[in-house]
């Protein structure tokens, strides 16, 4: 196989897994109108369509299809083999892409890398913060963080935070209109700030626990959100009350800036977890990542 084609068939598995031009050649690093004229060229050569265009969308035909399950696969054993190269470096170098809620990054894997980044200069990290469950295969991502019940598991899972907690706060000012909710029943009488999720885009349903009473508690009130810097701005500003993580609020609840309420329905449960495919070797890049996370507490 020629060198080129090889350069075009990775141009048709970015297009492929991107689906879009536009997106593919800013990965790629190249025009649009060029990344076009290859995949034009290739499909000539071939003699088969491999993309169906519309002005709106690009996906594989058939034959794409069938290209794309065989061409993916090897192309990443590839990628992954030239990684593992890095080995037989000095010193650890080398991409590592992770995805991960904006949560566990703020909390967790900036402070990591803040430390681990500056004694390894050959390591490049790519965030992708992302609040779904997105699939660490198909996306190409070398590892992800999640909570450890959402762990696949064909993953290998190595915990990096401790148990986590929610919290349901409301500001002083808040208080000083209503009166304290001393059970979930009583939120139905209360302002409740909504959290919509991005997985799905439906409003976060409490989840509220006392023994062996578990509860969804779905609220009510003024304002609808969809990230959780929002979130904590409207409690703050005394708009109503919010079901949080626990840390996001403790310096809060510490100044009295917030009060807690319900707390006794709000359980430990398992915390954030790094993950990444099991059948996959580490490279020495990512190992010394998972040590720098790895939760000693």
């Amino acid at each position: 196989m020629a060198r080129s084609d090889l350069n075009d068939l990775e141009a048709f598995l970015a297009v492929a897994r991107a689906g879009s031009f536009t997106r593919a050649a800013a990965k790629l690093g190249v025009s649009q109108s060029a990344l076009s004229q290859t995949l034009r060229g290739l499909e000539e050569r071939l003699g088969i369509r491999l993309l169906a265009r519309t002005t709106r969308s690009v996906a594989p035909t058939d034959a794409g299809e069938r290209l794309l399950r065989t061409l993916g696969p090897a192309l990443d054993g590839i990628d992954q083999t030239l990684a593992q190269l890095s080995e037989f470096r000095d010193r650890p170098s080398g991409t590592i892409r992770i995805t991960a809620g904006e949560h566990p990054v703020d909390a967790i894997l900036w402070p990591a890398l803040e430390r681990l980044l500056p004694d390894y200069p050959d390591i490049k990290v790519e965030i992708d913060v992302d609040n779904t469950l997105t699939d660490l295969v198909a996306g190409r991502y070398d590892a992800g963080i999640r909570f450890g019940d959402q762990v696949a598991k064909d993953m290998v899972a190595l915990r990096i935070g401790p148990d986590m907690r929610m919290a349901v706060v409301g500001a002083p000012a808040y208080f000083a209109r209503h009166p304290r909710p001393n059970t979930p029943q009583d939120l139905t009488d209360h302002a409740c700030i909504n959290l919509r999720l991005p997985t799905h885009g439906s409003l976060y349903a409490w989840e509220l626990e006392k023994g062996e009473r578990e509860l969804r508690v779905h609220v009510d009130g003024p304002l609808v959100v969809n990230t959780p810097a929002l979130l904590l701005r409207a409690t703050l500003a005394g708009l109503g009350l919010a079901c949080v993580f626990e840390d996001q609020v403790r310096d809060h609840l510490a100044s009295g800036r917030l009060e807690r309420v319900l707390a006794d329905w709000c359980p430990p449960f398992s915390g954030y977890h790094l993950y990444y495919p099991s059948r996959r070797q580490p490279t020495p890049a990512l190992a010394l990542l998972v040590e720098a996370l790895r939760y000693r507490g």
